[in-house]
């Protein structure tokens, strides 16, 4: 018996390779399907099933494409009702890989289809548990993303899930091992913790979702409290995976494709696409196309483009030479199916060619600290928990995912810094609100890992907002 769990950084997705015997199946597989082809090819054994834990909002899944190309059948728990062929489990229903059984546990509660899968060695002892959206290392799933059914409220889930946890995960034996779908970086969750592997006994005392002292209505209470909303892309990869997809090799093939200097500012105005410029931050600021967006394809990429650009709007990329490909796949992983292409030979050939640049004005935080005796506007686009553990005593909270809620109290006829944690999400903020009219903005390179380096004051004030 064999496990491994192929963990996506970016998008703080785990999914699962199961093997026994020379067969073997896949848990909540990412879209693009080739590492989980190649490996089982590899190590000589054959797909049999594909388990969904339950409709992913995060991202989309490669369960149809892997389907399709190992006749292996699609399997969800109860309550599932997708628009095309699968096998929908009943509770407590086995599946046998090779010398191992998989068992479905169901537990509604993240959403209403939401199942665990148990693994069941070769003398049928519980041995490892996949969690999916249900338990994570630290935490347990949000209980707002279900489409609604039935009427329910987020808290009617959230005792669903309580109920779940208890009658269904925790009475397993404590050395179970648990692999979640997610970890730190998800917003599947409100806690989750950087590992990615735990057992349940360790759960047990570790996670505040699992004590024994948090009531049912204190759990609800605790689930609910704070939630920021989901970002605007997570309806459609819900929809996409409960009712279909293009596959991604027809998505890769359309959005690798080269578009020349002398045709890109045309096509950007006849099909009205955005500009999205993945390089690094420092590379940006330095110089890009004018009204260009920055998300730089070496950070929380696909999150950023899920929670910042508008669902269904056309793309056109500005890359790293030989990462086009890269870039295409992973906005096709959230359901970002409509890059048209990219710039061919990359920022250089439009400079070549004479065409007009624009740059971000950037500083290190030695910078900012000279000139604090001029009472400089300062705004930190970190989250409300990050700000609220330690931040710059004068700046502005203006966090970068609701940052159209604070553009009233940015102004644009005079000078103001903006910082995050280490200079990645200020640039995208900057280069937003530069593409809207604000030309005064300053980059605090090193965000505020730099800024406590200096003698700049902080505060380490709390208020009210979540975790």
């Amino acid at each position: 018996m064999k496990i491994e769990q192929i963990y996506t950084g970016c998008l703080a997705q785990g999914a699962y390779l199961i093997e026994s015997n020379g067969e073997a199946a896949i848990v909540d597989p990412l879209r693009e399907i080739h590492s989980y082809l190649d490996k089982t090819s590899r190590h000589g054994t054959k797909i049999k099933y594909i388990f969904e834990t339950h409709f992913h909002a995060d991202f989309v899944s490669g369960h149809l494409d892997l389907s399709k190309a190992t006749g292996a059948p699609i399997i969800y728990g109860p309550n599932a009702n997708p628009s095309f062929e699968a096998h929908i489990a009943e509770d407590n229903e086995e599946f046998k890989i090779g010398k191992i059984t998989i068992k479905t546990i169901h537990t509604p509660g993240h959403t209403m289809e939401s199942t665990c899968y148990l693994l069941l060695d070769e003398e049928g002892k519980p041995h490892a548990l996949f969690t999916g959206d249900t338990l994570f290392i630290g935490d347990v799933g949000r209980p707002d993303l279900a489409q609604k059914q039935n009427e329910l409220t987020t808290e009617d889930l959230a005792g669903m899930l309580y109920d779940s946890l208890r009658n269904k995960i925790l009475v397993l034996p404590d050395e179970v091992i648990i692999y979640p779908g997610h970890g730190a970086g998800s917003a599947c969750g409100k806690n989750m913790s950087k590992e990615t592997v735990s057992t349940l006994g360790i759960q047990k005392k570790l996670n505040y979702a699992l004590q024994e002292s948090l009531s049912k209505d204190d759990f609800i209470k605790e689930l609910t409290d704070g939630l920021l909303p989901p970002p605007a892309y997570f309806p459609m990869n819900v929809q996409m995976n409960k009712e279909g997809y293009e596959s991604i090799h027809n998505i890769i093939k359309k959005g690798v494709h080269p578009i020349p200097v002398s045709h890109f500012e045309d096509l950007v105005e006849e099909t009205g696409s955005l500009v999205l410029d993945t390089r690094s931050p420092d590379a940006f600021v330095r110089g890009f196309i004018p009204n260009s967006i920055f998300i730089g394809l070496d950070g929380n990429f696909a999150p950023w483009v899920g929670a910042l650009v508008p669902v269904g709007q056309q793309i056109v990329l500005v890359t790293e030479p030989g990462r086009e490909e890269e870039t295409v796949t992973r906005l096709a992983r959230i359901g970002y199916d409509n890059t048209l292409g990219y710039l061919e030979g990359g920022i250089q050939a439009w400079i070549d060619a004479g065409k007009e640049t624009d740059s971000i004005k950037s500083v290190n935080a030695q910078i900012l600290e000279s000139g604090l005796n001029e009472n400089p506007l300062v705004f930190d686009v970190r989250r409300p928990a990050e700000y609220n553990s330690e931040h710059m005593e004068k700046a502005v909270l203006a966090p970068l995912d609701f940052l159209n809620e604070h553009l009233s109290s940015i102004p644009k006829d005079q000078p103001a810094f903006v910082h995050c944690a280490g200079g990645y999400r200020s640039v995208i903020a900057i280069s937003i609100l530069k593409a809207r009219g604000w030309n005064n903005l300053i980059n605090v390179e090193g965000g505020f890992a730099g800024m406590k380096k200096t003698t700049i004051p902080l505060s380490q004030e709390m208020n009210s907002c979540s975790k």
